[in-house]
């Protein structure tokens, strides 16, 4: 037995369609923006994505290393315990992404055995790709405090072939519901001796992917989850009351991912717009300056608070390395952006001037509770 949706209140499927809606606004935007920068979305998306994921487990890295990961560098920083799991997080996501749209692709034990393997292979005591071996308990940090108590081991192989089937199984569940399940099924199995909230965020995303609502970047509420670490352990404290209940109400949980949905979604339009804004105002002042125009692809990075290297700025605009340079010394010139550091270890901040130009481009940020339809500002 697993924990199963029960069937949604009314407040709930209007939820879902006000999901829907504003998704539907956000693929909307994106289709119609240059693809260009649209790109740079996507990977910082996906940065932000992998940090969130990995800092709820206490692997706290930059975003820069975060991108730097994605693009197969080397970290700003000492290559830590935590960029081994940020790099190994970031090959599993990828995956996950190879298979988005995979028409030949079913959820199987030996994917998710795979995935995990590559989250935690840098580590073989924490059985990396197997079933734990035995019993598990989650404590709270701060105290020592056992806080969850995982199933028997004996009963995990049985509750993961139930998992993936219902995984597999069709029905007129919505997405969002469907996915949250899942991650919460795997959360409250715990079936690997280590790793099993990262796991649990990553198979949410994947069946979100597989049902190809939007670039699967977009779909994942990672970011969120990372931002709202104690309200997240908090509903699952809720729900999993400490041990195996699958017998337990998900509605909180559910509620929760709702609205984790609905804020994610309400940010990237908000930033889809953002980037919209500042795409053209980049455009015109390098135009005005009779500079190149993939130029605007690191004055992207660097405004929303990226480092730029020679390495990833070359890689994005498909030129040389010295091309690369001149045009990033270009930029240092015409005070666009400022050089930090020496030789291979130089990076490219914001200028005065490119922040300034960011923050003229900047929207009002909203926060809104899609269950109460309340909405709250903050400063941009």
């Amino acid at each position: 037995m697993l924990f199963t949706a029960p069937k949604l209140p009314d407040e709930f499927s209007s939820v879902v369609a006000l999901i829907d809606d504003l998704r539907g606004k956000l693929c909307h935007q994106l289709l119609n923006q240059p693809k260009r920068w649209m790109g740079v979305l996507r990977r910082q998306t996906f940065a932000r994505a992998i940090q969130g994921s990995n800092s709820i487990e206490g692997y706290v890295v930059s975003r820069d290393d975060a991108i730097a990961a994605i693009e197969g560098e080397l970290p700003l920083d000492t290559a830590t315990e935590s960029w081994k799991a940020v790099t190994g997080y970031q090959e599993a996501m990828s995956y996950i992404l190879q298979l988005a749209d995979d028409p030949h692709y079913v959820h199987n034990e030996g994917t998710i055995r795979s995935l995990h393997y590559m989250m935690i292979g840098y580590d073989l005591s924490k059985h990396p790709g197997r079933w734990r071996p035995g019993t598990i308990y989650v404590r709270h940090e701060p105290t020592g405090e056992i806080v969850y108590e995982g199933p028997d081991a004996d009963l995990v192989p049985g509750l993961m072939r139930e998992m993936i089937d219902t995984m597999n199984a069709p029905g007129k569940t919505p997405s969002v519901v469907r996915a949250a399940m899942t991650h919460l099924n795997l959360v409250m199995i715990h079936p690997f001796s280590d790793g099993n909230g990262r796991m649990a965020r990553a198979l949410q995303t994947m069946v979100l992917s597989r049902d190809g609502i939007l670039d699967p970047r977009f779909s994942s509420i990672e970011e969120y989850l990372g931002r709202n670490t104690q309200e997240y352990y908090a509903v699952l404290g809720q729900v999993g009351q400490g041990a195996w209940h699958p017998e337990n109400d998900p509605l909180p949980w559910i509620r929760f991912c709702l609205t984790a949905h609905y804020r994610q979604a309400e940010a990237l339009l908000r930033r889809s717009k953002e980037f919209e804004r500042f795409w053209h105002e980049i455009e015109g002042e390098l135009k005005r300056r009779s500079m190149n125009d993939r130029m605007a692809l690191a004055l992207f990075d660097a405004a929303f608070g990226f480092a730029v290297r020679n390495s990833t700025y070359r890689a994005a605009v498909e030129v040389s390395e010295e091309v690369a340079g001149k045009d990033l010394r270009a930029m240092v010139a015409a005070d666009m952006l400022i050089p930090r550091g020496e030789k291979r270890g130089r990076t490219y901040t914001a200028s005065e001037w490119l922040n300034d130009m960011r923050q003229r481009t900047r929207e009002i940020r909203y926060v809104t509770d899609p269950f109460s339809s309340q909405v709250a500002t903050s400063p941009p």
